[in-house]
């Protein structure tokens, strides 16, 4: 048994304990994330949807940092949405 099937079995056993025990608590801080950032696109940009919030001004300072964003953010925000797909984990045990 060499080095390179070694190396391949331990993060096999490691991938495996990820799924197991820090999986769903990544996926939660990712859409926790993704919850962040939709609030503060729409407090800074939220004018281009038609939800004015904060002055211009502030927007335009703001603009800069949040190009890259713009696209995505509208897509996921003006997205037609089930009611089931914002509370996936809430139902464990049905």
């Amino acid at each position: 048994m060499g080095d390179g099937a070694r190396g391949r079995r331990r993060a096999a056993i490691r991938e495996f304990l990820f799924g197991m025990t820090g999986y769903e608590f990544a996926r939660h801080a990712l859409e926790a994330r993704a919850a962040l950032e939709s609030l503060f696109m729409a407090v800074t940009v939220g004018d281009m949807i038609g939800l004015p919030v904060l002055p211009p001004y502030y927007s335009l300072r703001l603009l800069p940092h949040v190009v890259p964003n713009v696209e995505t953010w509208k897509r996921r925000v003006l997205r037609e949405r089930e009611l089931h797909e914002e509370h996936e984990f809430d139902l464990h045990g049905v």
